[in-house]
């Protein structure tokens, strides 16, 4: 299958060679040479690797790292650093802040390629269906079973509880809930958060006056912290297997 690359590099002469030599390689390449509306560009690309530049004109690429480090669609993307700034600190900054690699410009055509092709030899597949007792979530068909039997729940509903059972024992704040899964603009309050993470309770716990599964965490937040025998596990099944 064709790897989607997205780029975001605004020297023009740089992204029309990357562009060149990307799909000269095989790769299918879509990209903007400003930093505005790029975590949306990845959310309707989904690609399997992003070349970001630090420096846009419009846009300070940690950000935009951030960002899509904080989507629940995106953050598992290998996001590799093309940049200008070669200290040592900002490369720390850099991978500390979620980046798979950190490129110093200039660099060579054929090590960029070589550095792409090695994410991709390292990724490994995301299970495509999480369980969690009772609890089943397919993230292909975007469906939620529970106890075997097909369950309604609202797109946000879903995304919410795919970013929580994938990241189970993880106390996520009502801030770190709304970036993820709302994003970060937006125009709602913290609150959101407990209404529906109230409407999953009633959906998916046997009880949800003790929820054994989506925990609250006093003074912090939120945790899909199944307990006992409703322990998580994530089955992988790739599409090549059925």
């Amino acid at each position: 299958m064709t790897k989607r690359i997205v780029l975001i590099e605004d020297d023009t002469d740089l992204y029309a060679l990357l562009k060149y030599n990307l799909e000269k390689e095989g790769f299918t390449l879509t990209g903007s040479q400003t930093g505005r509306g790029a975590i949306d560009l990845c959310r309707r690309v989904r690609p399997d690797l992003i070349l970001l530049d630090i420096m846009l004109p419009d846009s300070d690429g940690l950000d935009i790292c951030k960002g899509i480090r904080n989507d629940s669609e995106l953050a598992q993307t290998p996001i590799i650093f093309l940049t200008a700034r070669a200290s040592e600190t900002d490369r720390i900054v850099g991978l500390e802040l979620g980046a798979n690699d950190y490129i110093v410009k200039p660099f060579f055509i054929r090590e960029l390629i070589a550095r792409i092709r090695l994410q991709f030899r390292t990724q490994t597949a995301p299970a495509r269906v999480l369980k969690a007792g009772h609890v089943e979530l397919d993230r292909s068909s975007c469906q939620v079973k529970l106890s075997g039997e097909p369950l309604a729940v609202t797109a946000t509903e879903f995304r919410l509880l795919e970013f929580l059972m994938s990241r189970p024992g993880v106390v996520f704040s009502r801030e770190q809930l709304l970036n993820a899964v709302w994003g970060q603009d937006r125009a709602i309050t913290d609150r959101t958060v407990d209404v529906y993470i109230l409407r999953l309770r009633q959906k998916i716990e046997r009880d949800p006056a003790a929820p054994r599964l989506i925990t609250s965490v006093r003074g912090f937040g939120y945790s899909f912290e199944p307990r006992g025998a409703e322990a998580a596990r994530e089955v992988v099944e790739l599409e090549a297997a059925s």
